[in-house]
């Protein structure tokens, strides 16, 4: 499948509007001779969508209208293939991977209930289902950011290795059983504490205030125990640990995450952590490429209890290969069984730099969002959900949700994804996200780190030039403010 767009009105979201029907799809510049392609024409004065599908052709045209034609022709080319293909989108035509953001930014614009309705059922399309689940989660966040101080942040630690790596990931992550990946990690845990040391002198100048602190990867707990101790005890030392809201720490994979490796987490003052099954089926682990079986996931979330760690969260993927809805529910019931406070939902998304895209070794199975329907017996057992996010290529245009039991969702979860609060981020592939203080949406600035581990550690003071940006950046805002 090829998309062919036309006209200054055929851009980003028409491309984006073909592609909830045609994830795969590739640009073309022009429409091929054969084969199934979908092309967006926008005129002056007509708009055109037209499709070639299995040798047959469709097309529609409709008046171009004086005000926001982008927004008629993804709505021309997202009714004709509705129809032609018989997909409807659960969230229509909704392009963004912040659904619950939208309904926070229309309250706040002072725009009543039932036009926050209207947008997501009439002018998105979405259906009522899942319209009432983002307003529903919006509803829960609304005191947490009602709560924020315009000069909070988080901070970011990015752990770029893994035990192995997983089939459907994207992430820029390196495998610490590879030697050559073993001689950088210590040479990045120590210029990742370097620039730990640069964010917190930041956040001083900036008059900045830490509420939760997060490290990811990749997965920290591939670091040794004497390395995981340096990184959190160097936190421990340049941050008031007393002062935070939260500190999550990802445990991930049982591979890796030891009774050792539970109690340094503990020690050094992680409140929260994630031991991530995905699925509690040893089939569908050994196709996604771990090394480990459920039994192994058990066990690791027994020790965490053991060592005290009271808040944890699980990750489940709906829509492994090799996995059903009986087994997705078998794997869900698994974790419920288990009882932590967070469970995380995620559907499979077909991401370009995965081996599963890669490979070709996966399908876009039919009966995903049946497995997600099973997550009802979330509520049940006292868990809400508290954020959402989407991204593109997720099968069937569906949803990532994290569940908590009431008083324990993750609010770094809820920051980052509203947009609500300047990341710090440091560590390879790493993206600071700089929020003006009291501002709505679209009032962010990025600061890039270098991707990978070998560029974080050879151009290390690069990242340090480009961090003086965050402290320009307050001052600018400072200086904006003043003039207002």
């Amino acid at each position: 499948m090829f998309i062919i767009l036309r006209g200054a009105a055929a851009g980003y979201e028409a491309e984006h509007t073909a592609r909830l029907f045609f994830p795969g799809a590739d640009r073309a510049d022009t429409f091929p001779d054969s084969g199934d392609a979908v092309a967006a024409l926008a005129g002056e004065v007509t708009h055109m969508v037209l499709l070639r599908l299995n040798d047959t052709v469709v097309w529609r045209t409709a008046p171009a209208p004086e005000g926001d034609g982008e927004y008629a022709l993804c709505t021309l080319l997202y009714e004709l293939l509705c129809r032609q293909t018989g997909i409807t989108p659960p969230w229509g035509m909704m392009t963004g991977v912040r659904p619950v953001r939208i309904i926070h930014d229309l309250r706040a614009a002072g725009i009543p209930e039932s036009g926050i309705a209207a947008h997501f059922l009439e002018h998105f399309r979405c259906t009522p289902q899942k319209f009432q689940l983002a307003r529903g989660i919006a509803d829960l966040q609304r005191p947490v950011l009602e709560g924020a101080d315009p000069m909070d942040c988080s901070v970011y630690a990015g752990i770029p290795f893994c035990p192995s790596r997983c089939s459907y990931c994207s992430f820029v992550s390196r495998t610490v059983g590879d030697k050559a990946t073993q001689a950088l990690v210590q040479p990045y845990v120590d210029k990742l504490c370097q620039e730990l040391t640069a964010i917190r002198r930041t956040v001083d100048r900036c008059g900045l205030r830490v509420r939760t602190l997060y490290i990811g990867g990749g997965t920290p707990t591939s670091l040794s125990a004497a390395q995981l101790t340096q990184l959190m005890g160097h936190i421990a030392d340049i941050f008031d640990l007393s002062a935070l809201d939260e500190y999550t720490v990802e445990a991930g994979r049982p591979d890796c995450t030891d009774a050792e490796k539970l109690h340094i987490l503990k020690q050094y003052g992680a409140t929260r952590i994630s031991i991530n099954p995905q699925t509690f089926s040893d089939a569908v682990l050994a196709n996604i490429g771990r090394r480990h079986t459920a039994q192994d996931i058990a066990d690791c979330f027994a020790a965490a209890r053991q060592e005290g760690h009271r808040n944890i969260n699980m990750d489940l993927i709906a829509g492994l290969p090799g996995d059903t809805v009986e087994g997705f529910t078998r794997s869900l019931q698994t974790a419920i069984s288990l009882d932590p406070e967070n469970i995380t939902v995620h559907t499979l998304t077909l991401k370009r730099a995965s081996d599963l895209v890669v490979e070709h070794r996966a399908a876009a199975y039919d009966d995903v969002a049946a497995m997600l329907e099973q997550c009802g017996a979330l509520y049940a057992a006292g868990y809400r959900p508290y954020y959402l996010y989407r991204q593109k290529g997720t099968l069937q245009n569906l949803e990532n949700i994290g569940w908590a039991k009431p008083g324990t969702e993750c609010l770094y979860n809820i920051y980052i994804m509203e947009e609500v609060h300047t990341i710090l981020s440091a560590g390879a592939g790493g993206s600071t996200k700089l929020v003006v203080p009291g501002a709505r949406r679209g009032k962010i600035q990025r600061i890039f780190n270098f991707k990978y581990p070998n560029e974080y550690i050879g151009r290390f003071e690069e990242i340090l030039a480009r961090k003086k940006g965050v402290e320009e950046f307050y001052e600018t805002s400072a200086q904006t403010s003043g003039q207002l």
